[in-house]
């Protein structure tokens, strides 16, 4: 992705697809379970997960088993130099976790996670899937290109910016190399504006199976691809766009940043759009894409979109910062939302506001669930939401 604007201190959150946003997303210290399971009380919703290191996507499998990508808290080291914190250190804290039958367990453990200090922010397991026999699959963030995953120490080295794959109760192997694959294709052609070189820069997001192995979101990248035991092809790249400098001057290029994928009707996908820096409140769109075509776009006017999913006939998505990230306070989380999303709307209805760094979001019956405080270690939880 772009860096022509300023690097500040701010969220992990999508590894370097935030590296240009001027706010820290850091969790207050009241941040933490009980606070969150309280506030979900007093608005009619029910949290039924908690205790979670920076939740992020999250599905079901077809036994009625909800399964969160948790990326984990990082740990003790090594340590190296990272785009949006002075130092980041690694740890194997990534997580899955499984919620059934009111209770949670983690069934995926000891994948690599890297995170400042406290643990917030971390970047690792973003998005998961398992099917009915308890394979998974499972996108793993990295934020950067193979020179700066080079700098880690294995399993890390291997892991990061892949998709990994395995069986519950099994060790996970390197499904596809998202990371490599845009070192060596650079789909969206990013280039240094300094120097004119190729800048690849991989952050797998979200993942959705099909009848041809997965299409995974790259928020580094730009692009959509496919993967399939060992082989990734690029399916759709996504434009920057000229939008303005909120301080002054000319406008600045802004990424698309890709979050997640889902299926559509008639053999279409949907793609979310955070946006990159200056992250405008209503510059996010959705985006149609149809194998072998070029994206469209189906809707606009959102903000900072981490998540969507359809359910009967409607899309969901999660707005992580409904002002935009730009606007959220030093020191607190930022205040998103669950929207549906009319086709062709240059705005989303609001389903479900006021929650605290919401990010993934996946429906079952006449319920949503989303993952809320999504950059914080160990105060992570998942709330139930009733759809109207």
């Amino acid at each position: 992705m772009s860096r022509t604007v300023r690097p500040l201190h701010l969220t992990a959150l999508l590894g370097t697809a935030l590296a240009t946003a001027a706010v820290a997303l850091t969790p207050p210290a009241t941040a933490g379970t009980t606070a969150a399971a309280e506030q979900s009380e007093r608005h009619g919703r029910t949290v039924v997960a908690t205790g979670l290191d920076n939740p992020r996507q999250l599905s079901f499998d077809r036994r009625g088993r909800l399964f969160v990508a948790e990326s984990g808290q990082g740990g003790s080291g090594p340590c190296v130099g990272g785009a949006e914190q002075e130092e980041i250190c690694l740890g194997a804290s990534g997580a899955v976790t499984m919620v059934a039958g009111g209770r949670q367990r983690r069934v995926v453990t000891g994948l690599p996670s890297l995170a400042g200090e406290g643990g917030a922010q971390a970047t690792g397991p973003t998005d998961v899937s398992v099917d009915r026999r308890g394979h998974y699959r499972i996108s793993m963030g990295l934020g950067g290109d193979e020179a700066f995953r080079n700098r880690l120490t294995p399993p890390a080295r291997r892991q990061l910016g892949t998709v990994l794959a395995g069986r519950l109760g099994s060790a996970p192997f390197v499904y596809a190399d998202l990371a490599a694959y845009e070192q060596d294709v650079n789909p969206d052609g990013s280039v240094d504006p300094e120097t004119g070189d190729p800048a690849p820069d991989s952050n797998p997001g979200g993942l959705t199976r099909t009848g041809r192995g997965l299409l995974v979101t790259d928020a580094g990248g730009n692009s959509l691809v496919r993967a399939r035991f060992g082989r990734v092809t690029t399916v759709a790249t996504f434009p920057k766009r000229e939008v303005a400098n909120p301080f002054g001057g000319p406008p600045v290029p802004m990424d698309a940043v890709p979050t997640s994928v889902t299926p559509g009707p008639r053999g279409s996908y949907f793609v979310s759009q955070l946006t990159g820096f200056p992250f405008p409140k209503g510059g996010a769109r959705i985006y149609r894409v149809v194998p072998g075509r070029a994206p469209t776009v189906w809707a606009s006017g959102l903000t900072n979109v981490t998540d969507l999913t359809w359910s009967k006939g409607r899309l969901y998505a999660v707005q992580l910062a409904d002002g935009g990230l730009l606007a959220t306070p030093e020191g607190q989380l930022p205040t998103g939302s669950l929207v549906r999303v009319p086709p062709g709307s240059t705005a989303p209805t609001t389903v479900a506001s006021g929650l605290a760094a919401p990010y993934g979001v996946a429906v079952r019956g006449s319920s949503a669930y989303v993952t809320t405080c999504s950059v914080c270690a160990d105060g992570g939880t998942v709330t139930r939401v009733r759809l109207r």
